[in-house]
């Protein structure tokens, strides 16, 4: 089985898996999905406690899935334990609290477009940290699914108001602030996948596992974060009560039902990918959350241009090249 630690492998035979990559896809498409949700709710939840809520509901799933399941605690060496607790410090922690507010100051377009720095960043790390190598073809579909991405990401619909586009900034003013989070959560997803992909050759832990100990070492950061700022938490909830259209209900749902999906499912997703595949190539189909916007905002109303049909199918095409290597 191609990409697997030995532990996974069928001595002759030859048997090409895609899970890691399927999985992969997945949760890119419910991060879209969440990305469309924590826009919204970001404008009126500060990042570091939507972080928080998002951690604490994905916790709240997660355990009693494992309970249901019957999945028994993990019986690796502490290293790897350790790693995975670090990749949710650095990669949930700090790097989604960075997204979150990259998403407030440049909208949903320009971050993700900024997130297509993802998969360089993990598969220059894999290969010199974790001596992955990935072959010509592997970097030619890698540089065609960022290529297809950004060329999406980039373009400007006619009859979108600059608001609706930019996440209410304008669209020719792009916030230093918000190019360096963006920048910040890239390389901090980066080194959090690099970080799992490690923990997962060095033991058989089970993903829905790795996927508690990352958010339960997020939980532990944003928590010193809130107590080392002395962050005032909930002043935004006070205008949202006394707001007759249940405008407070309304948010908390929508953000309960995105950390269940993108959160919860899409980390667990994340980490199957990370367990089954090359960091790299994970990081890659992880990053391809851009291209699954398209029919939600078609959904929501949005007229999609030819040229983001092109740039689905350059990144297609790119995802093909990865899915052929055998």
């Amino acid at each position: 089985m191609r990409y697997l630690s030995p532990m996974f492998s069928l001595p002759h035979v030859e048997y090409i898996s895609f899970w890691g990559e399927l999985a992969a896809l997945s949760a890119a498409c419910l991060w879209a999905l969440g990305s469309v949700i924590y826009t919204h709710a970001g404008a009126r939840i500060p990042a570091l406690e939507l972080n928080l809520i998002k951690t604490v509901v994905a916790i709240a799933f997660l355990i009693p899935t494992l309970l249901l399941q019957g999945i028994t605690t993990p019986t690796a060496s502490p290293l790897p334990l350790y790693l995975l607790l670090l990749s949710g410090v650095v990669g949930i922690g700090l790097a989604d609290t960075f997204f979150l507010e990259a998403l407030k100051q440049l909208g949903a377009r320009r971050t993700l477009l900024i997130k297509t720095l993802d998969p360089p960043t993990a598969a220059l790390l894999s290969t010199l940290f974790l001596q992955e190598k990935l072959s010509a073809i592997a970097w030619c579909g890698i540089l065609l699914v960022i290529l297809g991405v950004a060329w999406v990401v980039t373009e400007r619909v006619p009859g979108v108001s600059s608001s609706a586009s930019t996440g209410g900034k304008s669209a020719t003013s792009i916030p230093v602030w918000g190019i360096i989070c963006g920048l910040l959560s890239a390389v901090g997803q980066a080194i959090g996948a690099v970080l799992s992909r490690q923990a997962f050759v060095q033991t058989n832990i089970s993903p829905l596992w790795s996927v508690l100990l990352r958010l339960f070492g997020a939980l532990l950061v944003i928590v010193l974060w809130l107590l080392v700022k002395r962050y005032p938490i909930g002043l935004w909830i006070k205008p949202l009560v006394t707001d007759r259209d249940k405008s407070l209900s309304r948010i908390l749902g929508a953000v309960i039902f995105a950390a269940f999906a993108s959160t919860f499912l899409g980390i667990w997703l994340q980490q199957t990918a990370l367990k089954f595949t090359a960091a790299g190539i994970a990081q890659t189909l992880s990053a391809t959350s851009p291209l699954f916007v398209l029919p939600i905002v078609i959904w929501m109303g949005e007229v999609v241009s030819l040229r983001a049909f092109v740039g689905v199918l350059i990144s297609l095409v790119g995802v093909g090249l990865l899915l052929s290597l055998g």
